[in-house]
């Protein structure tokens, strides 16, 4: 799909889930391989936002440069989140955070070190729009993290926003005591799985955290054998769990050999790994979701897609 660096428009597999063979309709979606996309939002950072993370550069928020880089290490997707659903991601990483200083009482951003310039409820509407006209296709959205909730309104903000995403989505609520098939989604018009890690709220239409695992290093080669070793030794069942391909930033004085490279992004460290990884994707099983930075390159989506055909061949072998 891809050739090098170079960046093109992304294949549609808008519709990839209603394609599958029928032999797939009746498995678990936990037992289906999808693809899902890490920090979701963080195309759309906003370069005049505080700092948000990590908590030892939020003293230097005011200062311009300092966001700028803090920015290119931050970005981990390129396209739009309809982009990404008409490419076939069907899993969403949405960080929540408050502005500081917001005069909203009750909006909401996504982030990524910085907020994004688009706020939560927006961005809901849009992915509720796609999945009105795409009913075969199910996303899992993840909300977590929560950031800048003040003690004393943190209740509040978190009814709210549950209220907002239970009236958006209505009937297309995946309930969190029903296993999800295919089929079953199909034939009960629910094409939304929404996953809420706040445990003090509990409600039958949101599903609990789902684990997320990843290598937590800039070496893909440790990404891999982290990965593995879950996979092999602490594999969940019968739930949804993320394998996150992800390259992740260190804290301590490492960060500064990429930090301090005047040409280096992250999504240009990302890009030289993200080829390896997928061939080590491409010979594992008994992953659930892939998540990925960088989502619409390197043929991604179609390299996870292709491993469900894979399951087939291991049904009648069984």
């Amino acid at each position: 799909m891809f050739a090098g660096n170079e960046r093109r428009k992304p294949i549609s597999y808008s519709d990839w889930m209603s394609q599958l063979p029928s032999e797939l309709y009746n498995t678990p979606l936990w037992n289906l391989i999808i693809p899902g996309s890490h920090d979701s939002m963080s195309y759309d950072l906003d370069i005049n936002s505080s700092v948000i993370e990590p908590d030892g550069l939020k003293k230097i928020s005011k200062i311009y440069c300092a966001r700028k880089i803090l920015r290119k290490w931050a970005v981990t997707q390129e396209e739009a989140i309809t982009n990404q659903l008409d490419a076939g991601v069907r899993y969403f990483d949405l960080r929540i955070a408050r502005k500081p200083g917001d005069t909203d009482p009750t909006r909401l951003y996504f982030y990524h070190g910085l907020c994004t310039r688009t706020d939560v409820e927006t961005v809901l509407k849009v992915i509720n729009d796609w999945a009105e006209n795409h009913p075969k296709e199910i996303l899992i959205l993840a909300f977590s993290h929560f950031k800048g909730f003040d003690k004393k309104i943190e209740g509040q903000l978190h009814n709210h926003l549950i209220n907002f995403i239970k009236t958006l989505f209505g009937a297309k609520l995946f309930l969190r005591d029903e296993t999800p098939t295919l089929k079953y989604c199909w034939q009960k018009s629910r094409n939304v799985i929404v996953s809420y890690d706040y445990p003090a709220i509990y409600s039958p239409k949101l599903w609990g955290k789902i684990t997320y695992f990843y290598g937590n290093t800039m070496d893909p080669a440790k990404v891999e054998s982290i990965l593995q070793q879950i996979l092999e030794t602490k594999k969940p069942s019968n739930c949804f769990f993320v394998c996150g391909l992800n390259l992740t930033l260190q804290s301590d004085a490492s960060i500064l050999k990429y930090i301090l490279c005047p040409c280096g992004t992250l999504p240009k460290v990302i890009q030289r790994s993200l080829p390896e990884l997928l061939k080590w994707v491409q010979k594992q099983a008994g992953m659930n979701i892939v998540a990925s930075d960088l989502v619409t390159r390197n043929d991604f989506v179609s390299v996870v897609i292709k491993l469900n055909i894979s399951k087939i061949s291991g049904m009648y072998k069984e």
